[in-house]
């Protein structure tokens, strides 16, 4: 079955704020400091939700849910170390790091957008590409965005600066009516949600708040486990020296009858009056002695029931207290994950579809892409916003100003004069282009059933000739690497051969902790012993 783009919804036009100034000199940029005069005043506001790193510009721009929220000069990678372009996410965030390539380089305000070594942090800017592979930044800059930023916000390097565009809700993020025929009505975690019709922010923050209380519920389950794991301990050592009196009068009981039946021998044996005398004496004192040996024996086995049982009963207790503690975890981490938007990507090059949520990938199955030997471009749509009707506001950036004809790469020279220029626009998105992506695709209604029909700020779509790059694994968003395009600084990075994805144990929690997991079907994958990550995690 074909599906088409399902609404004709007219959105908001991204504002563009703040006033572009000339550029700095290198002598400017050499100093390393943000000038409030020289680039685009911050608008404070809701976190950003896209930052565009131009190559050619040497600029880097950060866009929230409005539009241009602010942009500064950045040095990336020089000849041979070259920043690659493609698309990343902030992975990882250290207000004071050092390299452990580069001879323990300070890079403050660093913000990860690879695990084998690149990221934004503060550095010198000499006025043209010329770091290791890293995006510097001006010192107030990097600080000022540092603290802006949320882990997971996209970051996309591109040839050249490319400006993001309104657009329509990409089709596979539409609302879909439930199976009892509610007309879109669904709930998560018992939250009513209007399909279509409820406010994202008003539902991301109900969605966070639920996710407070679940998490409150599992420390609370937490904590009572512990207390009547320690109630269980007690029992359980009160118990113990019942049961060795128990076996101690068992043995006395034991030595009794013994004792009574040699009695009884030395009575048949007994070829004297006084041999008989003497023998039934010592039956009757072994008679005696066994009645109190088995009085004794009763007692203590009453005296251990009591305490056995309730050994039991505790033991159970925190048998079942464990239960709620992981059925609560479980919650716990269902609601957290319900608060983090959805990632798909789909690859012309591999003919599948991907999605993650919460950097962890949760479906991945086949597409099929009309006319599918021509590009198709390679566009990131983003859910930025709601409206005030409460329908999300969408936005797509092309990594290319000419989606479907890239032009060949053409080194970069470094400018011959230290004069300031004139900024250079960033180019337009076309937008046409990416519709026509979306309208060549065919998704089976299993993907679409995994994405979620409530659609929170910040889910995002990827369309790309290319596959997702092995850097995709545990712990990020979906990386994506140009091909034809200089690949120099991930070129020297070594990394460890990939271990390939594996199946998630039902035993064992994402991490490998060994305690059952409750989601259904147990699904997720992970990666094989955190494989494909390099020697120096940690990347520089």
């Amino acid at each position: 079955m074909k599906f088409k783009l399902i609404t004709s919804c007219a959105f908001a036009v991204l504002v563009v704020a703040g006033l572009t100034a000339p550029a700095p000199t290198p002598a400017d940029a050499r100093s390393n400091r943000y000038m409030d005069d020289d680039y685009t005043r911050p608008r404070f506001g809701p976190a950003p939700v896209l930052a565009i790193v131009g190559l050619k510009e040497q600029r880097i721009t950060v866009y929230d849910a409005r539009g241009k929220m602010l942009e500064s000069p950045v040095s990336s990678g020089a000849t041979g170390y070259e920043t690659p372009p493609g698309i990343y996410s902030i992975v990882q965030k250290k207000e004071q790091h050092h390299s452990n390539l580069y001879d323990d380089a300070s890079m403050p305000y660093m913000q990860r957008i690879l695990w084998t070594g690149i990221a934004l942090h503060e550095g010198v800017l000499p006025g043209y590409a010329a770091s290791h592979g890293c995006i510097r930044l001006p010192g107030s800059f990097a600080r000022r965005l540092f603290g802006l930023t949320n882990m997971g916000m996209r970051v996309i390097v591109a040839r050249e600066d490319i400006e993001p565009a309104p657009i329509a809700q990409p089709f596979l993020f539409g609302p879909r009516e439930m199976a009892d025929g509610n007309d879109g009505e669904t709930s998560i975690l018992g939250i009513p949600v209007s399909v279509g019709r409820d406010n994202g922010s008003d539902l991301l923050q109900r969605l966070r708040l639920t996710a407070m209380a679940k998490t409150g519920e599992a420390e609370a389950a937490a904590r009572r486990e512990k207390e009547l794991k320690k109630i269980a301990q007690r029992k359980a050592a009160e118990a113990a020296p019942a049961l060795r009196v128990v076996a101690a009068a068992e043995r006395d009981v034991a030595k009794a009858e013994a004792s009574l039946a040699a009695a009884a021998k030395l009575i048949e044996a007994a070829d004297t009056d006084a041999k008989a005398e003497r023998a039934a004496k010592a039956k009757e004192l072994a008679t005696a002695k066994l009645a109190s040996a088995r009085e004794k024996l009763e007692q203590a086995k009453i005296q251990a029931e009591a305490k056995t049982t309730a050994a039991a009963t505790a033991r159970q207790e925190a048998e079942a207290a464990e239960d709620a503690k992981i059925a609560a975890q479980d919650a716990a981490e269902e609601a957290e994950l319900n608060t983090a938007p959805v990632s798909v990507l789909i690859s012309r090059k591999t003919h599948r579809l991907y999605i993650r949520k919460a950097n962890q990938p949760i479906y991945e199955g086949p597409v099929s892409i009309r006319d599918d030997d021509k590009p198709i471009g390679s566009f990131v749509y983003t859910a930025v916003d709601t409206s005030r009707s409460g329908a999300l506001n969408w936005n797509v950036v092309s990594l290319y100003k000419d989606a479907l004809n890239v032009e060949p790469y053409v080194k970069q020279k470094q400018p011959a004069s230290k004069k300031k220029q004139p900024p250079a626009p960033p180019q337009a998105t076309d937008v046409a282009a990416a519709t026509a992506a979306l309208d060549r695709l065919t998704v089976q209604q299993e993907a679409l059933d995994k994405i979620s029909a409530v659609v929170l700020p910040g889910s995002s779509l990827i369309i790309t000739d290319e596959a997702p790059s092995v850097e995709t694994g545990k712990d990020t968003d979906f990386v994506v690497l140009m091909s034809g395009e200089p690949q120099g600084s991930m070129a020297i990075r070594k990394r460890a051969p990939s271990r390939g994805w594996v199946r998630r144990s039902g035993e064992t929690d994402f991490w490998g902790n060994p305690r059952p997991r409750r989601h259904g079907g147990g699904g997720g994958w992970s990666r094989g012993g955190g494989g494909g990550f390099p020697s120096f995690f940690g990347g520089f």
